[in-house]
């Protein structure tokens, strides 16, 4: 374990306190909407601005690294025991649109503290969480005397995630060299909840389709064609029903080749979460749970892969009859993956199931979009320990372990850099990612900050140790 004294850190992070939240809240008054292009100067402002405020706090490379979209921001900062581990931490600077007429209590890029809330677009996702690792690395500093950190430290912040990171895999794979890491941290996620600090242990991948599916080469009369030709928007739903078997199974040959399965530990781990199942239906506007049989509801949303109908439609759907057999009807399809599946199997699978579904007389047409690849580390790699040792000493108490349904940019840093993802966030769902009144608890921000003061110091004592 680290020697770093905890009183040092904290006492440095709370006298500190005033002047990081002052810097803070002048970042997040810069509007950085990566989806709206009246907003791309302001997009750039933000990645100038950080990368100033790195090379500020000691970084001695703070660069803005252009794309053909929104601008990155690269920072190094390498420890002078060059035997140190290297860590790169991602996360973003742009974030999702906001106005105040979406139902924002105040101008959504004005930031206000009540209490111990800090209310602002970004507060929570990402800049807060990029942001505490500038107040972190220089409380881990001052704890140790040190004048380097204890592992050579890098960050990549991201301009365009909420625009869905269309130039990131090219981005990290042209600077793979400068990028290189022994390991990732992601800050771009969050915990349990303000009482059950917990760190994340992976993502699920994700892959998407559209399926069109052609019948006569237009609409014609059933009353004169009806019953005696194929029929598009019946065979799309014919094709939706097969999707699943009668355990809510994907019924997709060859779907879950090579899946990873939950241990007896993971499962006991994700049975120590205080889970309250209504609660959730009810975040879910939903009055029923349902999914693979044998699986509890997070090891559904959590561990196991899903094919989801993300919409279907075909022929007349206006007022009144119009009795008609529909020349196409079509169907979105998104599918969610696990450690262990190749998003370009489950691509060739799911064309080999649609083609076998389809009967004769209808044409098929498939196009899949670009594919997110799942990440998981495992619990017992020493990267890990560390993180939950950093996070424990911050909080005072027991971590716990989750897992994302969601996807994200994380597979493609561990796929091109050859390196373990590891998640450190603080927010909390009541946070408000993407909705009016998005805010970050600042005790939670203030522990971040300590959780990073406190790991690299662990890392650098353990990791060539355990790795």
């Amino acid at each position: 374990m680290s020697t770093t004294p905890d009183s040092a850190v904290r006492t440095y992070i709370d006298r500190h306190r005033a002047a990081f939240l002052d810097d803070l809240m002048e970042w997040l008054r810069i509007p950085s909407v990566s989806a709206q292009p009246e907003h791309a100067p302001d997009v750039r402002r933000s990645a100038e601005w950080l990368a100033a405020r790195l090379a500020e706090t000691g970084f001695p490379t703070a660069e803005v690294w252009p794309t053909p979209g929104a601008p990155a921001v690269f920072a190094e900062w390498p420890s002078e025991d060059p035997d140190a581990p290297t860590v790169l931490v991602y996360g973003h600077h742009d974030v999702q649109p906001a106005a105040r007429e979406d139902g924002w209590d105040g101008d959504p890029f004005v930031p206000e503290i009540r209490g111990d809330r800090l209310y602002a677009r970004g507060a929570a996702d990402d800049k807060g969480q990029v942001f505490f690792h500038t107040l972190g690395v220089r409380a881990h500093l001052a704890a140790t005397g040190r004048d380097t950190p204890a592992v050579h430290l890098k960050l990549l912040i991201e301009g365009e995630e909420e625009s869905g990171s269309p130039h990131f895999r090219t981005l990290v794979e042209e600077n793979a060299d400068r990028l290189a890491a022994d390991a990732v941290i992601i800050s771009d996620t969050g915990m349990w909840s303000e009482d059950t600090p917990t760190v994340c242990t992976g993502m699920r991948g994700l892959a998407e389709c559209e399926i069109v599916l052609h019948g006569p080469d237009q609409d014609i009369h059933s009353g004169s064609f009806g019953g005696a030709v194929p029929n598009p928007a019946t065979a799309v739903a014919r094709l939706v029903a097969a999707l699943h078997d009668e355990h809510a199974r994907v019924a997709v040959p060859g779907f879950y080749d090579g899946v990873a399965e939950l241990t007896d530990r993971e499962r006991a781990l994700f049975a120590e979460l205080p889970f309250d199942e209504e609660r959730w239906l009810r975040t879910a506007r939903s009055t029923a749970t349902h999914g693979e049989a044998g699986y509890t509801t997070l090891e559904r949303v959590w561990a196991r892969p899903t094919a989801e109908v993300n919409g279907i439609g075909g022929g007349y759907q206006g007022p009144g009859s119009k009795t008609v057999v529909p020349s196409s009807a079509r169907v979105k399809l998104s599918f969610r993956l696990v450690a262990g599946q190749d998003p370009d199997h489950i691509e060739k699978a799911v064309r080999t199931w649609a083609v076998d579904q389809v009967p004769a007389g209808i044409r098929c047409e498939i196009t899949f979009g670009p594919a997110t690849r799942p990440c998981l580390t495992p619990l017992d790699h020493p990267a890990l320990r560390s993180v939950v040792r950093a996070m424990g000493r911050a909080f005072g108490q027991p971590v716990r372990y989750t897992r994302e349904g969601g996807s994200g940019p994380a597979a493609d840093l561990q796929e091109v850099l050859g390196a373990p993802v590891l998640f450190l966030g603080i927010s909390v769902p009541s946070d408000g990612w993407h909705a009016p009144n998005e805010k970050v608890e600042l005790d939670l921000l203030l522990k971040g900050a300590e959780t990073g003061a406190h790991l690299w110091s662990d890392l650098g004592e353990n990791w060539r140790h355990e790795g």
